[in-house]
């Protein structure tokens, strides 16, 4: 399926498009670093960083030759016909505008996908039923069904870390069948979420006590990354739920992610250790922002309730018992995952369920993932022409990979999804912000998105301006049918919500349509006015419609953004699966912990000796040198009062 041609390690962008003149090719003597298949053509991403220098034909080419060699035999899907078809159809779109566009009743309705109460509206995209088609021309290039069905299978897809991609089978039915090698892991994911059941049941029911005797009503889970921002999603999007709060009256949940002092001040703020359970989200137990809050925690427990309070006011959810045994927690109380489970994709593991689960009860999260199960089985199992997640990660490859829009707003008309864009940014960014293919040749094009909301209408009053009469980017509307907390005052036109959506489909429509010249001069808008009032429009977005917000539409949602992910890592040709880019910084920090150690034990500054380059050198000594008296010349545990010098200082648990 795979045409050869320009081999390159280049991450350009093809946003801008220019020209090449093909002819010049064959009498252009080519750089070594170069290579052009005798029948290849050169990809407009290509042409266009070319063209940037000013310079056409063989010296267009030469500009090129600061690029590093690569093997020729790659075959990005860039070079297929089929991503050569959407680039030459892209000039048909450029001549449309989406104002005439959903004027069109037959490709609006054809834009309309539904699934188990989902709706999603692709009408406001910037694509005909032709962009479509090529699409899925382009997804059956990347093999996309095959990829599918071969993540279910339990084929190990992250290749750098020799690993399934199994997430799905987190939230499988017990008598479902997901294998890894030739091991059905369903059973083993059913172990761990009676488990679950057993022990919050417990907690919930008082039957689990603290050391004094008292119930254990707030929890306090310690994580990051992953470990932090899908379960603070479910749980924001829970909260207002009738029913999940029902399950929660009398409890509270709080997340400390942060290796700041003041996130651990700030969770434990008002909290009794008397009442209070922890709970340690670690795989391996050594991620060092995770285990040192641990630590932190565990001596604000220890120093009121003695040392036997670690091991019932602590719980682990880690696979590395040796370390938790080692901490003072009981291997018993300690609930595994795998590694087939990837820290963004685990909010549907032991990472997510046990804290929710002591919350909201085992039930209201059991429903949490059935929602995610349906959508499994719907991106599994359905055609193209009806699947979801497949139409999303489409809409997205057009729009960064061939319309050159690099970012992507995620806008829920609901306060309780306030923290989905959080968490989808690192599913997305983390994903797929790749620079190499899967078979670790650079790309000849950006993979990824900037992905960043808020909810409305707040993000009206903050960066709407930009994305209305500024930069373009592709917006994602979330709207809810039945809000969680209806409010409808007497004498007033519409209820709450009824505002609330008034905005939701304004503004859609608003970057569609836009606001021409002519109809501000009909308004009688003064002429000095009209530039600023005038709207381009022709801005893409989508709409998404959830008839209600719960637990089982919550885990909807969330397969759903995971799997469009997945389908535009599968046709990128990258892994969407692992995350070196978290790497170097960790190691770095490594070295200058060190350092400042060294320099607190021995109350010096650093040198050029100590191998830091010399603004980093002068950086880190203004910092050491801003610490009132801090020194380290023996252990001890110091907390905030002692740690910064001012005036007012207060422990954390009476934070205002």
């Amino acid at each position: 399926m795979l045409s050869a041609g320009l081999q390159y390690s280049g991450g350009l962008n093809s946003l801008h498009r220019s020209v090449l003149d093909r002819s010049s090719l064959k009498s252009a003597t080519v750089p070594s670093t170069v290579r052009v298949a005798s029948k290849g053509r050169v990809p407009s991403h290509i042409r266009a960083t070319a063209q940037k220098s000013g310079q056409r034909g063989p010296a267009a080419l030469s500009a090129l030759a600061t690029m590093p060699a690569v093997d020729e035999t790659v075959a990005s899907i860039a070079y297929s016909n089929e991503w050569r078809a959407l680039e030459e159809h892209l000039g048909e779109v450029n001549k449309l505008h989406l104002r005439d566009m959903l004027s069109d009743e037959a490709r609006c309705n054809e834009l309309f996908f539904e699934h188990n109460g989902i709706t999603c509206d692709f009408s406001r995209q910037r694509v005909t039923p032709k962009t479509v088609k090529l699409l899925r021309n382009l997804a059956g290039a990347a093999n996309l069904k095959t990829k599918i069905s071969q993540m279910f299978a339990g084929e190990h897809l992250n290749v750098t870390e020799d690993r399934a991609v199994l997430h799905p089978a987190l939230r499988a039915p017990r008598d479902e069948k997901i294998y890894d090698g030739k091991k059905n892991v369903v059973p083993e994911v059913w172990e761990v979420l009676d488990k679950i059941k057993g022990f919050s049941d417990k907690v919930r029911s008082g039957e689990w006590l603290g050391v004094t005797g008292k119930p254990l009503t707030d929890v306090v889970a310690i994580g990051i990354g992953g470990s932090f921002l899908g379960p603070l999603f479910v749980h924001t999007a829970l909260r207002t739920n009738h029913e999940a709060a029902f399950e929660a009256e009398g409890r509270q949940l709080r997340f400390l992610a942060n290796v700041d002092p003041v996130d651990v001040a700030r969770a434990l703020n008002g909290l009794k250790p008397e009442t209070t359970l922890v709970v340690v989200v670690s795989k391996t137990f050594t991620t060092a922002e995770t285990m040192l809050n641990a630590r932190t925690v565990r001596t604000w427990l220890t120093a009121e309730l003695g040392a036997e309070a670690t091991a019932k006011h602590m719980v682990a959810v880690s696979t590395n018992l040796k370390l938790v045994k080692a901490f003072g927690i009981d291997p018993e109380n300690a609930f595994g995952f795998w590694d087939w489970v990837g820290g963004r994709y685990s909010v549907t593991s032991a990472v997510g369920m046990v804290p929710l689960s002591l919350q909201y009860g085992f039930e209201v999260m059991e429903t949490f993932l059935e929602g995610a199960w349906d959508v499994d089985t719907h991106f599994r199992d359905a055609p193209f022409e009806e699947n979801i997640p497949v139409q999303l990660g489409l809409a997205s490859i057009w729009n960064v990979s061939f319309l050159g829009y690099p970012a992507r707003a995620i806008l829920p008309y609901t306060q309780a999804l306030s923290k989905l864009a959080p968490h989808i940014q690192q599913v997305s960014m983390e994903s797929n912000g790749k620079g190499v293919a899967i078979d670790g040749s650079r790309l000849p094009f950006e993979s990824g998105e900037v992905d960043f909301g808020e909810p409305g209408t707040n993000g009206q009053h903050s960066f709407y301006q930009l994305i209305h009469q500024g930069r373009v980017i592709p917006c994602e509307f979330i709207g809810i049918l039945k809000s969680q907390q209806s409010v409808y005052l007497k004498g007033e036109v519409v209820s709450n919500h009824d505002e609330l959506m008034c905005n939701f489909f304004a503004q859609a429509d608003a970057l569609a349509t836009g606001k021409t010249a002519v109809e501000l001069r009909a308004e009688n808008v003064p002429d000095h006015l009209i530039p600023h009032k005038t709207f381009t429009g022709n801005r893409p977005s989508l709409s998404i419609l959830l008839p209600e917000l719960n637990a089982y539409t919550t885990g909807q949602i969330l397969a759903m953004y995971e799997h469009r992910v997945a389908v535009q890592g599968f046709i990128w040709g990258i892994n969407s699966f692992d995350q070196w880019g978290v790497e170097l910084g960790k190691v770095l920090a490594a070295k200058v912990r060190t350092a400042v150690n060294t320099c607190r034990t021995k109350s010096k500054s650093l040198t050029p000796a100590d191998g830091f380059n010399y603004s980093t050198t002068k950086l880190l000594n203004k910092y050491l040198q801003g610490k009132a008296q801090l020194l380290y010349p023996e252990p001890r545990d110091v907390f905030p009062c002692e740690l910064i010098e001012g005036d007012i200082c207060r422990p954390p648990t009476s934070y205002l």
